[in-house]
């Protein structure tokens, strides 16, 4: 079958082929081609998803749900995920609560999957309603915007209220799709002033929609609340907006 996504494992060899917390600058410690520098670590990329079947993560990722279980995820209150098991896939379970990752995460590589509910229900916000929360804080929509409209900043791969998408990329209700985010989490100094906003870059389906995006704060509905100082790593979270969206091969790679 197709590969789901297979643009993803690109950016995981691209990701994994430069020691976690890459420069961004040439190091001038260096000479050019000095065979004296630090190899990169070896990390075997992961296979692509079908349809049918979840792909293999990198072999340096930590796996947040293999499709059997929900050990490392939790309710805010710290209790048992009361969300829906299934045949390789999780589901929201409406009005119990959004899920956290029992280990904090700071600047990462982030794959999910999901698939909107099949036949949809409802409409503009209310259609297949969902969200990645990186840090908890920083949204990225998830939503059946498979011709379905709504506000731009609030649509499928939208960093909530604050950047739309540069395409619309969806897949149809019931179709597994996938998000590949790239996050760097603000910075503050010991007195609590920013010094470096989050940064964002999502790829949806294998499609470039968020290009190294800086966001404003956290993401919030009808409002743009600023930063405020908080640890470099923090939990992630899954959105209960009262859909049954599914969710599968769920990963991340830390960037140390």
């Amino acid at each position: 079958m197709r590969p789901l996504a297979s643009i993803a494992f690109l950016i995981a060899l691209l990701a994994g082929a430069y020691p976690a917390g890459s420069q961004t600058q040439v190091d001038p410690g260096f000479a050019i081609h000095d065979r004296n520098r630090p190899a990169p670590p070896v990390v075997a990329p992961g296979t692509a998803s079908t349809q049918a079947e979840a792909g293999r993560p990198p072999s340096d990722a930590i796996v947040l749900f293999d499709g059997h279980d929900l050990a490392r995820w939790q309710h805010k209150d710290g209790s048992a995920p009361k969300w829906k098991l299934g045949n390789g896939y999780f589901e929201v379970v409406p009005r119990s609560g959004y899920l956290y990752t029992r280990e904090a995460f700071g600047d990462c590589q982030l794959h999910v999957e999901f698939a909107e509910p099949d036949p949809p229900k409802g409409d503009d916000q209310n259609r297949g309603n969902s969200g990645v929360f990186l840090h908890g804080l920083y949204e990225v929509q998830v939503l059946d915007s498979y011709r379905s409209p709504t506000y731009p900043d609030g649509q499928a791969a939208a960093v909530y209220g604050q950047f739309p998408p540069l395409v619309n990329a969806s897949r149809a209700p019931g179709v597994w799709q996938s998000y590949d985010i790239i996050f760097h989490g603000p910075r503050f100094d010991a007195a609590g002033h920013l010094t470096r906003p989050a940064r964002m870059t999502v790829l949806h389906d294998g499609v470039l929609v968020q290009d190294d995006v800086e966001l404003t704060g956290p993401t919030a509905h009808h409002q743009r609340p600023p930063y405020t100082a908080e640890p470099d790593r923090l939990p992630l979270a899954l959105q209960d907006h009262g859909d049954p969206v599914r969710f599968r091969n769920m990963w991340i790679r830390e960037l140390r």
